[in-house]
């Protein structure tokens, strides 16, 4: 017996039904959704309607024998996808971010921060102590080259001393953001997007802090910052804000969301942070 009968289920009309047929639908069928999630609640969905009405179109065409049809509905298929993707960069942004942050994905990531890690609690907890205020992006899947390159490009080593020196207020280097990968601080003086969100938790957030919470809706980051006014110590990730973040804790955060070992989610090691405080 050949292979495709050994893997054929069942049959419907003229179609023959196989194993591997039903692992496509299945995968094509999980994408879909996926990108469905990206563009719920967006004006996206309508043309991903109007797409994926096509694509079946398509697909009845064919199976109907419709040459002429087809040849017409593929031609209007890549002009939809073309233009469904200068449309809504945002949200298909938003679906690579989604995959970049996916477990599996980060098996194969290799940082080696810890150095830095150190480097920038320390570089911190003197800020913080000075009340100077601070923006620094760890990259960790998917970088962010477009908003560094609108920086000072340093391609520096991340030290304490250098850390303080381009947060100094007297520095040119102060007003912006610190982009940092894996050892490289690549560039300072950063300019990162706005968030939407003014508030948090009954607070009122600056500038500082709604460039960190944007860069992080936006891509695969950590991102510490400290306030200019009081001192306290904020982390975002994935759109959330977490806030009256210890000095002495800061580097036990960073380990748990940018090294190998560290699979606990922040939030759940900031609330115990919390709890035991």
């Amino acid at each position: 017996m050949h292979t495709d009968e050994i893997m054929e289920l069942f049959h419907i009309g003229f179609l023959t039904v196989t194993l591997i047929d039903l692992v496509d639908i299945a995968l094509v069928s999980f994408l879909f959704y996926r990108l469905y999630l990206a563009v719920q609640g967006t004006i996206a969905i309508q043309i991903f309607a109007g797409l994926v009405l096509v694509l079946g179109s398509v697909f009845v065409a064919q199976a109907l024998n419709l040459k002429a049809m087809t040849s017409i509905l593929r031609t209007i298929t890549d002009i939809w996808v073309i233009a469904f993707i200068i449309l809504f960069q945002p949200e298909l942004r938003r679906l690579l971010v989604l995959v970049g942050r996916s477990p599996v994905v980060r098996l194969f990531l290799k940082m080696n921060v810890d150095e830095s890690i150190d480097e920038v609690a320390g570089a911190v907890a003197e800020l913080s102590r000075k009340k100077y205020g601070a923006l620094m992006v760890f990259v960790r899947a998917t970088g962010i080259r477009m908003h560094a390159e609108t920086g000072t490009k340093l391609d520096a080593m991340v030290s304490r001393t250098l850390l303080l020196s381009i947060f100094n207020p007297r520095s040119p280097l102060h007003d912006g953001a610190v982009v940092i990968k894996d050892r490289v601080i690549e560039a300072a003086r950063c300019t990162l997007p706005l968030s939407s969100i003014t508030t948090w938790e009954g607070h009122l957030l600056g500038t500082r802090h709604r460039a960190g919470l944007g860069i992080s809706e936006q891509a695969d980051v950590i991102v510490v910052i400290v306030s200019e006014e009081t001192g306290t110590i904020s982390i975002a990730e994935n759109g959330t804000l977490y806030r009256e973040i210890t000095a002495g804790n800061l580097r036990r955060e960073l380990k748990n969301r940018l090294t190998v070992e560290g699979d606990r989610s922040l939030s759940s090691v900031w609330r115990a942070l919390r709890t035991a405080s």
